[in-house]
């Protein structure tokens, strides 16, 4: 029998080599061109392979074209001009994905999934194509300032001329919630299950481990290289049936995989996240990659690393942020880890850009709260602040391991315009740290400046490096005047999009970003959080109020309930309710989506959230009296 083909590696993307597999594995039976819009969503087109053969060429030279209008393009794929164009990406690994429930003749039939650049009117507008821009960028950028300051090379041990190319490294680590279907959540179980630390790392049992075991044996059979697959802090013990089968199974899971280029490590997630769902669901669970999927427990993370790297013409790769002195750092390392911090205001939208995202960077769920980084407690002991927004990860015996590790984002961040963002806030930063010609001892002292202290490029009132627990050894008041105010809504946010602040150009440098592609996203993302708000939020707000009702109308209810019981009410009324003379805060909330009136619906909405917490804190209070 033979074996199935899993992926066609970029090395062998000539038409010969891409036929003769195709003809040799008939189990392939369709294409998919995959572009990736400015949300993130993966288009998935179904093209029989015979028609994929017969015009190859064709389909390599972008002969497919779409509808763009239907994918999130806004301002740029108009109705009456939505034509999309898509071109294959051959510098990248392509994947079969496999239907395991359709077999014929013996074998699951496949998808061969083609990664594309979307092209409207003659420009690429895709989240793939400004990832790729990006890297272009700043490895081009670095290979010129690298001419410009030999010593650095020398460094590192090798002359200019040894140099091949720059290259970028990327890793996501993938947080996800399992679940049996309609199970309902136990939020104080899963509340003192994660004080407890009950259940990180636990050995995993029954179907969740068949499951997570699968996965890893999949994600080994297409070349990703899995590193680790565990068990995370959220989660509550599964039942067992009467025939020894687990039951109201809800449990937080975690995997990782090896570090690829940049531009492929987006597309590995991507690939990865799909082949999670469906082994899951196979196995008759569900999974979901929501960032905050339930309120009072730990989110789901997606940690980005990154790192830069010279390769050299003998083969040689070197770590660009490893230090050649006793140091953090190198010069670059500490311009990128500063060009980041400095710039995270414009990154952010990039990032966290969704009311479900905000909800969980909150303290006290390991998720940062704050622009802030940790370098380690001394040079020779390296630490991981998980409190961070972004961490220095080191290994003094293995130098090549050196990145950061970016904590903010979550599974649904798109993970091509994240990286886009973050190369562009490098960029600025390693600007100034090789153009200045500013040493290591001088960049690590500016990074760690104090409050009110004067900087050459880190802003003055502020402060970026901190060792200790950001959410413990810190107030709330604390927080914001030394590491900045934190974004609450979706639209403050965007503010520094929207306005264009004095952050806004390192996204157009070298023509990475411009101002239709940065509107378009703008509008597309803030579109999405009045829909949110008004199709999701507000209607389970609603029916979460009225699942709460009084219970307290017998003999051995107290004075204490029916004061509480009328606390709850007040509240109700007030967000639900209208009278004659006043609208209730949902009602107000839409009239202001109607009109799209951001800094109100974004009042609003803080104003909901906290009648909620409220309301619920209440609910809870009251019911637990009850005997």
């Amino acid at each position: 029998m033979k074996d199935l083909l899993y992926k066609i590696p970029a090395s062998i993307h000539d038409v010969g080599t891409i036929k003769k597999l195709l003809y040799e594995h008939s189990e392939i039976k369709f294409i998919s061109l995959v572009g990736i819009d400015l949300s993130g969503h993966d288009t998935d087109t179904k093209i029989p392979v015979k028609l994929f053969l017969d015009d190859l060429q064709d389909f390599l030279n972008g002969s497919v074209q779409t509808d763009g209008s239907s994918v999130v393009l806004p301002i740029i794929a108009t109705l009456n001009n939505a034509k999309i164009d898509l071109v294959p990406d051959l510098s990248v690994d392509w994947f079969v994905d496999y239907n395991y429930e359709l077999v014929k003749d013996g074998f699951p039939v496949g998808t061969l999934k083609i990664p594309c650049f979307l092209f409207h009117d003659g420009k690429a507008v895709d989240s793939r194509s400004i990832l790729n821009n990006s890297i272009k960028a700043l490895e081009t950028s670095i290979m010129d300032m690298l001419k410009d300051s030999p010593e650095i090379c020398r460094d590192y041990g090798f002359r200019y001329e040894d140099l091949s190319s720059i290259f970028i490294s990327s890793a996501t680590e993938l947080e996800f919630w399992v679940k049996t279907p309609n199970e309902k959540a136990q939020l104080d179980q899963l509340s003192t299950s994660q004080v407890l630390k009950e259940q990180y790392w636990k050995k995993t049992v029954g179907i969740i481990r068949t499951s997570l075991e699968e996965t890893l044996l999949e994600m080994d059979k297409y070349g990703f290289e899995p590193e680790m697959g565990h068990k995370e802090v959220g989660g509550v013990k599964a039942s067992i049936d009467i025939q020894g089968r687990h039951t109201h199974i809800m449990e937080q899971l975690e995997i990782d995989w090896k570090y690829s280029s940049a531009l492929q490590a987006a597309d590995n997630e991507l690939f990865i996240k799909s082949l999670v769902k469906e082994t899951f669901r196979r196995n008759g669970l569900d999974v979901t990659f929501l960032a905050k999927p339930l309120d009072g427990v730990a989110g789901n993370g997606k940690h980005i690393h990154i790192s830069i790297n010279a390769k050299l013409k003998d083969g040689q790769k070197i770590n660009l942020f490893a230090p050649t002195k006793h140091h953090y750092m190198s010069s670059i390392g500490y311009g990128s880890i500063m060009g980041i911090l400095k710039n995270y205001e414009v990154i952010n939208p990039f990032v966290t850009s969704s009311y479900n995202a905000l909800k969980r960077l909150k303290p006290g769920y390991e998720a940062p709260v704050s622009i802030v980084a940790s370098l380690g407690h001394t040079i020779d002991t390296p630490s991981r602040n998980r409190t961070v927004l972004l961490g220095l990860v080191r290994d003094v015996t293995n130098p090549a391991s050196t990145r950061f590790e970016l904590r903010s984002p979550n599974p649904h961040s798109n993970t091509y315009l994240s990286l886009a963002s973050m190369n562009m806030g490098m960029l600025d930063g390693i600007k100034y740290a090789l153009q200045a010609n500013k040493s290591e001892d001088s960049l690590l002292k500016e990074l760690k400046k104090s409050f009110n202290e004067s900087a050459d490029y880190l802003e003055d009132d502020r402060v970026y490096i901190s060792e200790e627990d950001i959410f413990e050894d810190y107030s709330e008041e604390d927080r914001k005047v030394l590491f900045g105010k934190t974004p609450r809504t979706v639209y403050e946010c965007f503010s520094s999009l929207v306005n264009k602040d004095n952050k806004y150009s390192i996204l157009l440098d070298k023509n990475v970003y411009d101002n239709l592609l940065i509107e378009s996203y703008t509008s597309a993302r803030l579109s999405k959080w009045l829909e949110d708000i008004k199709g999701r939020v507000i209607p389970t707000h609603i029916n979460s109020l009225k699942a709460m009702v009084k219970v307290h109308d017998y003999e051995y209810s107290t004075d204490y309930d029916e004061d509480m019981w009328d606390k709850i009410v007040t509240i109700k009324k007030e967000l639900v309710q209208n009278t004659l003379n006043t609208k209730s805060l949902f009602n107000r909330l839409k009239e202001e989506i109607e009109v799209c009136n951001y800094a109100a619906i974004s009042e609003l909405e803080m104003e909901m959230d906290a009648k909620m917490n409220e309301i619920k804190e209440l609910y809870y209070a009251y019911t637990s009296n009850i005997i």
